[in-house]
């Protein structure tokens, strides 16, 4: 019963996003474009470029006031948005050839915090209650780019984005840091968050490393120490904001 579930969970995500979203490649760079690019004033492009040590990453991008209030998600994986990830897990440490369910705390621990519930106190993404409020698609394997619209009639808007690659160790982040958090075992060298500012002036920006989540993805606390961190730095050789107004 809870595979029937889980499978109508996923078409009724698949339905909720085809309106609003389309996919381009041009030039070996896959352009997504959300509806609210044609619905906005000002045009925003988010252009990815994968560093040396990407490789299918997790991760998401969302907006916030000039205070850090959460406003919306823009972009999340759809592994994490819909629960059902390219290998299933059963128990703590078996992993199937085969997609399925799979629960990863650590994954992506402060935008699951900072943007609330789901559904009563449940934080996480699941296939019985997907998150649905943003658009999704499936990591890109080479440079991309994302367009939408952002709103700045109201003052400064800040862009994050969040992403972890998983078992990504190092000799610092070892497999044995943390022998009792399963969570950890999944995810190794924490998520990385990047912010910046867009103002009313300037039309080109860059997203920088502003701290680490929570290794262990128990809460939704923001490390600034990155010291400790190698090739979780190269996933992303450089994220760049273009605003057309």
């Amino acid at each position: 019963m809870k595979q029937a579930v889980s499978l109508y969970s996923i078409l009724i995500v698949i339905l909720l996003f085809i309106g609003c979203k389309t996919t381009e490649k041009t030039a070996e760079v896959l352009v997504y474009k959300d509806s609210l690019l044609i619905k906005a004033s000002n045009q925003m492009t988010i252009h990815f470029k994968k560093g040396k040590s990407y490789n299918h990453p997790t991760f998401v991008i969302w907006e916030e006031d000039g205070d850090g209030t959460y406003l919306r998600t823009l972009f999340i994986t759809q592994s994490y948005a819909s629960g059902i990830f390219g290998h299933q897990m059963v128990g703590d440490s078996i992993w199937l050839n085969k997609p399925g369910e799979s629960y990863q705390p650590a994954a992506l621990p402060y935008w699951t915090h900072k943007k609330g519930p789901i559904v009563g106190n449940q934080l996480m993404p699941t296939p019985e209650h997907p998150f649905v409020d943003a658009f999704t698609g499936a990591t890109p394997s080479n440079d991309f780019q994302f367009q939408t619209g952002v709103p700045l009639s109201e003052g400064r808007t800040r862009i994050l984005l969040e992403v972890n690659q998983s078992w990504d160790w190092n000799g610092y982040w070892t497999n044995n840091k943390y022998p009792d958090s399963p969570a950890y075992k999944h995810s190794a060298q924490p998520s990385i968050i990047f912010a910046e500012v867009i103002n009313q002036v300037d039309s080109v920006f860059y997203l920088n490393p502003i701290g680490h989540g929570d290794p262990k993805g128990e809460s939704g606390k923001l490390f600034p120490d990155l010291s400790t961190l190698t090739t979780a730095k190269e996933i992303f050789e450089s994220i760049s904001i273009t605003l057309k107004r």
